[in-house]
């Protein structure tokens, strides 16, 4: 390629590094390139191997000469390979393309690969027309045997005003920020690097440049508006399915709202609040419902003894298959619970339902139920006639607070000593309200179906 005050435009590898630097002599006397090396005691040379390429190579120490530095040939090395304005990219298939503003010049030889006749501007120039310059990056600059370089140190923008000036002047780079090259007349032999290479900056038509100024802002306001309907539709359905999910789980915790309909999500001005676990949470606590925590089964299905990550110790009542309870009396259960606090009624924490899987967690009450204690002589020692009247009045108060003092009346049907819990100091909470039923404020009798 051509000398440009400092390197040669054809190949990057050759301008000044560790190991040489390139000299260019151009006087009245003189025109030619030579190199020295940086270290004097450095012997080397270039060489052209069996190949065809240039190998630069220097003397080691071991006494052999070491090879640094390879110039290959390639597809783009051929000369003007493209044909004029064309240029030659080795990464691309085929390699000759035209810059952006130029078209080929002949399109039935370029589609049979064949690129000799170049590219042609696609806006002719007209001196007498506005015109601005195009850059192009990463380039061997182009050959040309009418070029000028002005080795003075020229600005960028005092070299694109003296090409201006000149009506022949169809592009120029700069050296470095060490002077100008302008050309005139068509470029030969452009090359794109992957790595490296210089800028061009072509003359073109005012009107080609702001066309494609169009078309990018084209570009960008397509894509900003595709962008910001992509984010409202992302935004939009994460709303929907964010409040599908709120529904849903309202939906389990509401549905049991009424005990007299089968399960299915509904909403309502009187839905419980009541907290929902995860089958996680209740697993882990549980160590998978394993045999050891089992701590008795009922009508409902088997009571497992668990512990929660907070050290919360917990009873979980799951409803199984085959249970003689469904889901009314489930539901039951956790509507009156849910509203009802006593010290003499088991506390009800929260429930897990998920399809038919059903269960109710509650606080752990470590001594069990009373029939554990009246129906068995051993045990039966630890209830003194004190602890057995305490048990009694413990019941009577719970009674007394479901028939009378509670904000629902409600009739536990299914009282019995298997459904009197004993916490750790024997006090009895009322538990198991699958049967039971509310009673209105004059209501003195009422009719079931269900024993």
């Amino acid at each position: 390629g051509p000398w440009d005050g400092v390197r040669f435009g054809g190949d990057p590898p050759l301008q000044e590094n560790p190991v040489f630097k390139p000299i260019f002599v151009f006087n009245t006397n003189y025109v030619y390139y030579t190199f020295e090396n940086n270290d004097n005691s450095i012997i080397s040379r270039f060489v052209v191997n069996q190949s065809g390429s240039i190998d630069h190579l220097t003397w080691s120490q071991r006494g052999e000469w070491v090879k640094i530095l390879t110039m290959q040939d390639d597809e783009c090395d051929k000369y003007e390979n493209c044909g004029p304005y064309g240029i030659c990219k080795i990464n691309k298939s085929p390699a000759c393309d035209c810059p952006t503003g130029f078209a080929p010049k002949s399109p039935q030889e370029w589609n049979v690969f064949d690129w000799s006749s170049g590219c042609t501007i696609k806006t002719p120039l007209n001196c007498s027309e506005n015109v601005r310059f195009r850059k192009f990056s990463g380039l061997k600059l182009p050959d040309n045997s009418n070029i000028f370089v002005n080795k003075t140190a020229m600005r960028s923008e005092e070299c694109k005003v003296a090409c201006l000036r000149n009506c022949s002047c169809v592009a120029y780079a700069e050296t470095d920020g060490s002077g100008c090259v302008a050309w005139f007349g068509d470029l030969l032999d452009i090359r794109e690097y992957s790595e490296g290479g210089q800028d061009l900056f072509i003359r073109m038509a005012a009107s080609e440049l702001e066309s494609n100024d169009n078309d990018k802002r084209t570009v960008v306001i397509v894509s900003v508006s595709v962008a910001f309907v992509v984010l409202l539709s992302v935004s939009v359905s994460w709303l929907f399915i964010r409040e599908k999910m709120i529904r849903r789980s309202k939906a389990k915790k509401l549905s049991i709202n009424n005990p007299n309909q089968d399960y299915k999500p509904s909403v309502s001005e009187e839905d419980v609040e009541l907290p929902l676990f995860d089958f996680h949470t209740i697993a882990s606590a549980t160590n998978n419902f394993s045999f050891a925590n089992k701590i008795g089964e009922g009508g409902f299905g088997p009571v497992y003894k668990g512990k929660l990550s907070t050290g919360q110790q917990i009873a979980v009542k799951r409803l199984s298959k085959d249970s003689r309870q469904g889901l009314k009396e489930f539901k039951n259960e956790v509507i009156l619970i849910a509203k009802l606090q006593h010290r003499n009624l088991v506390s009800l924490l929260g429930c897990y339902i998920h399809g038919d899987d059903r269960m109710l967690i509650y606080e752990y009450v470590p001594n069990r139920s009373l029939n554990l204690y009246i129906f068995d002589q051993t045990r039966g020692t630890a209830l003194d006639w004190g602890k057995r009247f305490d048990i009694i009045v413990g019941i009577a108060r719970g009674l007394l607070y479901l028939h009378r003092d509670s904000r629902l009346r409600i009739i536990h049907r299914d009282l019995k000593a298997s459904n009197i819990l004993l916490d750790s100091e024997m006090n009895p909470k009322i538990s198991d309200f699958g049967l039971a039923r509310t009673f209105g404020g004059d209501q003195t009798e009422a009719n079931t179906t269900r024993v």
